[in-house]
């Protein structure tokens, strides 16, 4: 049994998480979602939706077999207890393949890192065009939400 992680903050779920999911899930036949811890997010404005309530709704995804929430000290300690021969990142995920490879290495695992390059291409295909197009129907302010 090929065992496959993916990770994100998934605050707001749009067609290319499904996007990235479904292509994460073909890799592999258990697909295991770990969400961010709000207090672990730093690339980002901290996600306002409570992280149980971004877990659930990420486990009921049809191409997710598991969700569970990241470890607050240790990015790490799930990603040693799951074991996964696969870890997915998106096209847009901050983590580069190299230094995720080399952690993964001297914690003597050999899980093969994997960039989903494919993308969903859509006006709304992400959580900052679409927060940023919510506060402008609303309050005709323009925001930039890019860090």
């Amino acid at each position: 049994m090929v065992k496959v992680v993916a990770t994100g903050t998934f605050e707001i779920i749009h067609p290319g998480h499904l996007r990235f999911l479904k292509e994460a899930k073909a890799l592999g036949d258990e697909l295991i979602v770990i969400v961010a811890r709000a207090k672990n997010v730093k690339h980002k404005p901290k996600p306002v939706i409570p992280e149980e309530q971004r877990r659930k709704v990420v486990e009921s995804i049809k191409y997710v077999d598991k969700a569970i929430l990241g470890d607050e000290k240790d990015i790490f300690k799930p990603i040693m207890e799951i074991k996964p021969d696969i870890i997915v990142l998106g096209h847009d995920q901050h983590f580069s393949e190299e230094w995720l490879e080399e952690e993964l290495r001297k914690r003597n695992l050999s899980t093969k890192v994997v960039r989903i390059r494919a993308k969903e291409e859509c006006e709304f295909c992400s959580s900052a065009k679409i927060i940023q197009a919510l506060v402008e129907s609303r309050t005709g302010i323009k925001i930039d939400l890019r860090r």
